[in-house]
């Protein structure tokens, strides 16, 4: 048996059995609900990326759709033409709402205005009133979002889509107007929109916090008009979402409501229980998951290999985790970029700087071009052992190589150089790094 995920011929046919290391090994790694986060500084980096870049992904995407829904013979500027305008319109129509208040008739001077009302138009108002959001103007930006949302809704020729709806539930649930993002899901319900993935993603991302995630899914469960595509049944969608928001106790929920239902779990179900199992520490009903994809007829793909590469990786077994890179490449798998930089994060918290450089230095061997969060994740490693010096080369190379530092970069190399006492050096980094309009996580004491 494979028993930190390592599979022997018994579970996945053709799969050689050529490492087995003891379930004793997997419970020093995690203990009970004392869970350490396995992906942590990985996920750490992605995760802020998309949660910075996540709004503007719509208003983007559906630009980009427009423009080709413009037809082969729209040239570039006819096209850049078309969009700039909307976006002054969208400027115009933000300086009347902020004028709104007693005696003062936003709609009827908007109605004035003689706008052309379009979905991309919709989306850059309310995307324009979101990015303004703080603790002080929260309910005002509420109400005059929901003000145009209302009035664009009437005018002829438009009709709001379910991505329009998202943005203002985005808009309620910022401003913490939770019984108005409520209302507006029962609406877009009633209208005959469907409910998809994002729209179970804002409601649980809004009500996770106050204790009702369990009463969003189960209404999404029994939900029919829960338009789950591309996944295969409404589960999996929610389990997908779920182990983006870290709900891992809610994931083990749902995967219990989904077998009770009769659906069968795939490839995609079992990574998603198996991350949740590694994640709460239950590494017994890890490998159970396990030996059960195998029984099943499943073999690993991208992602299975991938956390099971950060589990040895975090349990300081390189010789294992070697095989089992070569073992992918025999089974048609090719090791990438993310594969090499899990497991270097892995052996990077099991203290093993040695191994870190040599899957670094086999990962480019290999072909593959480190990226930005795999130089961050080597010089994490080095400031975290006190390795300085270390971490300085490798910030060296990754500027020679042309991979532009991001904000953890800096914010390793800075902590680097404090825990070094080079306060000078940590200053003019420090100056740099504003310079390059990059927001701080943290601010490191110089003094």
């Amino acid at each position: 048996m494979y028993a930190v995920g390592l599979f022997g011929p018994r579970i996945f046919k053709g799969f050689s059995c050529f490492c087995v290391v003891s379930r004793t090994f997997c419970s020093r790694i995690l203990n009970g609900d004392n869970v350490e986060n396995g992906f942590g500084r990985i996920e750490d980096f992605l995760n802020e990326s998309w949660k910075s870049s996540q709004i503007d992904y719509d208003v983007e995407e559906k630009t980009s759709n427009l423009y080709d829904s413009l037809g082969s013979e729209g040239n570039f500027a006819a096209r850049k033409s078309f969009v700039d305008g909307v976006k002054s319109d969208a400027e115009r129509i933000l300086e009347i709402l902020h004028q709104d208040g007693p005696g003062f008739d936003a709609k009827q001077v908007l109605s004035d205005l003689d706008v052309r009302v379009s979905g991309l138009l919709v989306r850059e108002v309310l995307f324009g009133i979101l990015k303004t959001i703080n603790c002080v103007n929260k309910n005002r930006c509420a109400k005059l979002g929901y003000k145009f949302f209302v009035w664009s809704g009437e005018q002829e020729d438009y009709r709001h889509t379910a991505n329009t709806y998202h943005m203002m539930m985005r808009i309620f649930a910022d401003s913490e107007e939770f019984k108005a993002m409520w209302r507006l899901v029962d609406e877009m319900i009633e209208k005959g929109y469907p409910t998809t993935a994002r729209t179970f993603n804002i409601l649980i991302c809004t009500c996770g916090g106050a204790g009702l995630a369990r009463k969003v899914v189960e209404r999404f469960i029994k939900s029919k008009t829960f338009n789950y595509r591309p996944f295969k049944h409404s589960f999996n969608a929610i389990l997908h979402a779920l182990l983006t928001l870290s709900q891992y106790r809610l994931i083990e929920w749902v995967y219990q409501q989904m077998l009770v239902e009769g659906h069968s779990p795939d490839v995609l179900t079992y990574n998603i229980i198996m991350c949740a199992k590694f994640r709460l520490g239950k590494l017994d009903q890890f490998h159970g998951l396990l030996d059960e994809m195998g029984r099943s007829g499943f073999s690993p793909d991208f992602h299975t290999f991938n956390l099971l590469l950060h589990v040895l990786g975090k349990g300081d077994k390189p010789l294992a985790a070697l095989k089992l890179l070569n073992h992918m490449k025999e089974v048609g798998v090719d090791p990438s970029v993310l594969h090499f930089t899990t497991l270097i994060d892995g052996l990077s918290r099991a203290g093993n700087s040695e191994a870190c450089q040599y899957f670094f230095n086999e990962m480019i061997k290999h072909g593959c071009v480190p990226d930005v969060v795999c130089y961050t994740v080597m010089i994490t490693g080095y400031v975290v052992a006190g390795q300085f010096d270390k971490a300085q080369e490798m910030f060296t190379d990754m500027i020679h190589k042309g991979q532009l530092p991001n904000v953890f970069t800096y914010n390793s190399m800075i902590r680097g150089l404090c825990m070094d006492r080079k306060f000078e050096e940590a200053w003019l980094m420090l100056k740099k790094w504003n310079q390059k309009v990059v927001l701080p996580i943290f601010l490191c004491t110089l003094h």
